[in-house]
């Protein structure tokens, strides 16, 4: 008997707000240019905080510190069949680094208001988007203390 083993695809994403308007990346999918907050798989043997950091500098040129954790949150792709277990934390850009290249297939790092995010909804890479942005305009905030990882060799 062949037993299939789910597993979900384990991403971090970093939801930056600075002067009213969102850090986000345009970047090319295998569904066409899609926005996106700055976001990424973990690594083997990586902390949930040490991605974070690494994805948004490779996507967008800035260090970035992690304060709070937004939420975590499950989403099933519908013409994919993957499932996404997403960790998004909230956080502030410590420095950038204009002369960095940007990840293969990033076109862009840009700051956009509320509003333009809504407005180019249909070019979402997912609906995660929209959801931690509304979650954290409503000020939810969870402790960093709250994720505890047991890395071997850590």
């Amino acid at each position: 008997m062949s037993e299939t083993i789910w597993k979900p695809h384990v991403v971090v994403a970093a939801i930056v707000e600075r002067d009213g308007r969102f850090l986000l990346v345009e970047e090319e999918t295998d569904e066409g240019v899609r926005f996106n907050q700055p976001a990424g798989h973990l690594e083997e043997g990586e902390t949930l905080l040490d991605a974070v950091r690494r994805e948004v500098l490779e996507e967008t040129a800035h260090r970035f510190e992690p304060e709070a954790l937004l939420g975590v949150y499950r989403w099933r792709h519908p013409s994919k069949g993957r499932t996404y277990l997403r960790f998004a934390f909230i956080g502030q850009t410590t420095g950038h680094e204009p002369e960095r290249p940007l990840d293969t297939g990033i076109l862009r790092a840009l700051w956009l208001t509320p509003a333009e995010i809504e407005a180019t909804r249909e070019r979402h890479r997912s609906p995660l988007i929209l959801r931690c942005i509304e979650d954290y305009r409503r000020g939810q905030r969870f402790p960093l203390g709250l994720i505890t990882e047991l890395i071997e060799g850590a």
